[in-house]
């Protein structure tokens, strides 16, 4: 018989039939008052036939539903200030609004029932726990709490294991990077962008970060933390095990890296995920990321295509889970793909191989059309080593690893943006395809 940590959720013990019974059961309970009061999916799902909770029979059923996609909800939304249709109650039910970031597009709003965000903080506290988090830890928090989702979340979720949470808004990154040193958190949550740029600050103030009390961090909103070089760079620089996890505003925290760090678990207690062709919606190995989410009734989002890409490793887990995990997370949205001479690559891939140069501090790669052909140019700014030596190594790296030819300059420190929150290192020059 095998044995499964305490810490594994019951659901996470189901075998894969179980668990769909299961999901469905969820859902099912969830399409009552959707179908009922919820505007968005009562149309939506009644053009599809749906018009009793019932309906739902099975997975194949379920796979039948029409997707959801972030321009129907940007339009619901413009169509209908504030929130659209996608309400199921009266407005008086909710007790948070937050934004999306509008990193692809326009920002959503989103709303949330106290029932909602106690489930937001149930996910994060697995995401806690599978980090190895306890109610013993200091959870430093080095973000202002403005309108987005994943920072009041996060917050929710360290209340909910019972750890002490040390708020770090207001302050520059050096003050952050002294209360560190001062308080002695030993969690930190953030983007892996911020994180890094902590690290320099740190380096210039010559403080070791090494030498504090974290010894985990939680990195979200961008695929770093699932970056090796990346990762090795975070782990480096705070002596700390380093954690993915992904998840959004309009799906929520959908995914956790156990101990093993060997793949992102999806939290299929909490969500249906499917992978599909982005081209043809069919399912998939490799693709798009399609989520349901099972417990935000207030404003659920069904077969909802993320525009994230992901793999499936469907291998089991020595941590006994058996969630089905993404290998290397989320490399990137289907938006920041990018094809240059015939090479698709997303900028995460890129970015390993430069990470994997220790002198390379910063960096910024942009794409141009010139003379009817594409150009990659790196720009690198370098905490130590020989430049020569650099700007013949990393074109051969970019060349022998990925298939890209590539010029690199290096520009003096200090030259290149840094980022509060998510880094945007990458620029597309290139004119869009026409329409």
């Amino acid at each position: 018989m095998t044995t499964f940590p305490a810490s594994l959720a019951e659901a996470e013990t189901l075998d894969p039939a179980a668990l769909q019974r299961q999901q469905l059961s969820r859902l099912r309970a969830m399409l009552g008052p959707l179908l009922k009061s919820n505007g968005f999916y009562r149309a939506k799902l009644g053009r599809a036939g749906m018009t009793a909770a019932a309906d739902l029979g099975s997975m194949d059923a379920y796979r039948q539903l029409p997707f959801t996609t972030k321009r129907e909800l940007t339009e619901d939304q413009a169509h209908t200030p504030r929130y659209g249709t996608l309400t199921t109650y009266p407005l008086e039910r909710y007790v948070q609004e937050h934004h999306t970031s509008g990193t692809s597009g326009q920002t959503l709003r989103w709303l949330d029932t106290a029932e909602s965000w106690d489930w937001h903080a149930a996910c994060w506290g697995r995401v806690f726990r599978a980090a190895g988090v306890t109610a013993a830890e200091r959870i430093f928090f080095p973000f202002s709490f403005g309108p987005y989702l994943g920072t009041w979340s996060g917050l929710e979720g360290a209340r909910r294991i019972g750890a002490l949470i040390l708020p770090a808004g207001g302050m520059s990154s050096l003050e952050r990077v002294r209360a560190i040193m001062t308080h002695r958190p030993t969690v930190l949550v953030c983007t892996p962008a911020y994180a890094l740029r902590m690290a320099e600050v740190a380096e210039d103030a010559g403080v070791d970060l090494a030498g504090s009390a974290l010894r985990v961090n939680i990195h979200a909103g961008e695929p770093g933390a699932s970056i090796p070089s990346t990762r090795a760079r975070l782990e480096e620089a705070y002596g700390a095990r380093v954690f993915d996890h992904p998840g959004s505003t309009e799906v929520g925290p959908w995914g956790f890296e156990c101990q093993e760090q060997d793949g992102v678990h999806i939290n299929e207690g909490e969500f249906i995920c499917e992978i599909v062709d982005p081209d043809t919606g069919n399912p998939s190995q490799e693709g798009e990321l399609v989520f349901t989410n099972l417990g935000r009734v207030g404003m659920p989002v069904i077969r909802y295509r993320t525009g994230d890409w992901g793999r499936l490793d469907s291998r089991p887990c020595a941590c006994g889970s058996n969630y089905r995990r993404l290998k290397g997370g989320v490399p990137g949205r289907l938006d920041q793909y990018l094809a240059v001479h015939g090479v698709g690559f997303f900028p995460s891939e890129v970015e390993d191989v430069i990470r994997g140069f220790r002198e390379v501090r910063e960096f910024a790669v942009d794409v141009h059309q010139r003379n009817a052909r594409d150009e990659i140019e790196v720009r690198v700014e370098l905490r130590s080593g020989d430049a020569t030596r650099l700007l013949s190594r990393l074109p051969e790296a970019l060349r022998n690893t990925l298939g890209l030819r590539a010029s690199v300059d290096t520009v003096p420190v200090g030259t290149l943006p840094r980022f509060p929150v998510k880094a945007r290192r990458f620029t597309d020059h290139r004119a869009p395809p026409a329409r």
